[in-house]
């Protein structure tokens, strides 16, 4: 998605400001105008500069005849890709630098004039929580009248435009056209998701936020970051003045008291429990259906509100989201009359119900400490079993997978261990790793198929239990051995249900 009103940059003016090295003449780049960029060919649109990076299994270089023939009118990339690009075109001008992955941001940032100064940017980054705080805060905005865009794993929102998110943190280039696109439709606020991979791979290079949240931190990503050091300091980046300018930290979190102490920003801390943060609960009442929450903040501002939201991690969620709200300009006031109307982000603590006399929630967790919170969140509202479907990804993290199994095991009356997104892995490999020395018996049980395993965990309950299908969340499809198949588990799930009224 692009901007309407087009940028002009000359290619001279971008060459100098990334100290490029090009074999065209200074006065002939003066002559070139850049009126876009994009990373991909097939993006490419008449104008465009095209970012050729290096991946895992081709060089983008590779692909800089279809970019040409698409409108491209010059290249950037490394030494290696203008190798490349000279064997396969001879007419297209070359801007060569170090690292054109790291580049390709601030390059981005210059072409749109930095779209995210203009605009309330916040980013939240950490393991779990980020979708929930940025839906939280986009409607909180947006209930305030004031215009917000969002970019997440669910969905990207401009306005009243919903587009459909390839990956939770966009790449630099699409990135920054998107803020473009934003400041072009007078949003007032942008709330981002920013993942550990999109800040190790320098997606949010040329971003700038005037707030950074960092909600916890657990294993999960371990097959990309190595450990949680280098996934510690992947999230730390963030917390930069070249990134942002204020940081909202959970120091219930360990690693979150490790970052506040740590991070050159100046930090504002929330808490559900200790008095000694600058936005913490004084109560949390939650007997009746509608939870009542008292919210302590800066200089003293006290919120009363009330909330439809279940499970102490949401709390957290949600006074991190009022937290920013109020930090970015909105009245106190607004947010107590706002809170009430609001609710979770999609395959979040969600529940389905076709009329049933029990409980049955489909939620996204999919690490450990997801898993044990979820759980035990669900049980503070349970009075029967609480009944627990879980699958592990494959061609992800596997050390995590026999403390999934654990967290489900440990966590609910009735597990029952099935697949998830077997992707290019064997499911029973999987399950055999989730489920390791766990004593698994009925009726609990694992069972490969997950429409199946959805089935027998419904019929299992009965009234006052709750059904718990983790994994998926909001995702629309089963990727199995290369193929994307439909499957919502809300939908599912919705099936099962009906069959057994």
């Amino acid at each position: 998605m692009r901007p309407f009103n087009s940028p002009t940059v000359t290619l001279a003016k971008i060459a100098q400001s990334c100290s490029a090295e090009s074999t065209t003449n200074t006065s002939d780049l003066a002559a070139i105008a850049i009126t876009g960029i994009t990373h991909n060919d097939s993006d490419v649109i008449p104008g465009d500069l095209f970012v050729a990076i290096p991946g895992a299994k081709h060089h983008g270089a590779e692909f800089a005849a279809n970019a040409q023939k698409r409108g491209a009118v010059a290249v950037l990339t490394d030494a290696s890709g203008a190798e490349l690009v000279t064997k396969l075109i001879s007419n297209l001008p070359i801007l060569t630098v170090a690292d054109p992955r790291q580049i390709a941001g601030q390059v981005a940032a210059f072409i749109f004039n930095e779209p995210m100064r203009d605009i309330n940017s916040i980013a939240i980054t950490g393991t779990n929580g980020k979708t929930t705080v940025t839906t939280l805060l986009h409607q909180i905005f947006e209930g305030a009248h004031r215009d917000c865009g969002l970019i997440g794993t669910v969905e990207t929102r401009i306005g009243k435009e919903i587009v459909a998110s390839k990956r939770t943190t966009p790449e630099a280039t699409d990135l920054q056209a998107l803020a473009a696109v934003m400041r072009e439709r007078h949003m007032r606020h942008l709330v981002i998701e920013a993942s550990s991979h999109a800040l190790a791979m320098h997606r949010l290079a040329g971003a700038h936020f005037a707030i950074a949240g960092f909600t916890n931190l657990s294993q999960d990503h371990l097959d990309f970051h190595g450990d949680m050091e280098s996934y510690f300091a992947a999230k730390s980046r963030l917390f930069t003045y070249e990134l942002a300018d204020l940081a909202c930290i959970n120091i219930d979190d360990p690693y979150g008291v490790r970052l506040a102490s740590s991070t050159e920003l100046p930090v504002i801390t929330i808490s559900r429990s200790n008095p000694q943060a600058i936005w913490h609960f004084i109560e949390i009442d939650t007997n009746a259906k509608r939870v009542h929450l008292k919210v302590r903040g800066s200089g003293g501002i006290l919120i009363e509100t009330t909330t439809t939201l279940r499970g102490g991690y949401n709390f957290d969620n949600l006074l991190m989201a009022i937290a920013i709200a109020v930090e970015s300009g909105v009245d106190p006031i607004d947010i107590a009359a706002i809170v009430p109307k609001i609710s979770g982000a999609a395959g979040r603590l969600e529940e389905v119900s076709v009329g049933q006399n029990f409980s049955a929630i489909v939620d996204y967790a999919h690490t450990p400490d997801a898993v044990a919170n979820v759980l035990k969140s669900i049980r503070e509202f349970t009075s029967g079993k609480v009944i627990a479907v879980l699958g592990c990804g494959g061609d992800r993290d596997s050390s995590k997978r026999p403390l999934m199994g654990q967290a489900l095991l440990g966590n609910s009356d009735i597990s029952i261990f099935t697949s998830d997104n077997p992707r290019s892995e064997e499911p029973a490999v999987i399950l055999k790793a989730m489920v390791g020395d766990l004593k698994v018996s009925e009726p609990s049980q694992v069972i490969i198929d997950r429409a199946a395993a959805i089935a027998y965990a419904v019929s299992l309950a009965g009234g006052g239990d709750t059904v718990a299908i983790l994994g998926k969340g909001h995702e629309l499809g089963q990727e199995i051995s290369g193929q994307i198949l439909d499957f919502d588990d809300r939908l599912v799930l919705a099936k099962a249900l009906e069959a057994k009224q």
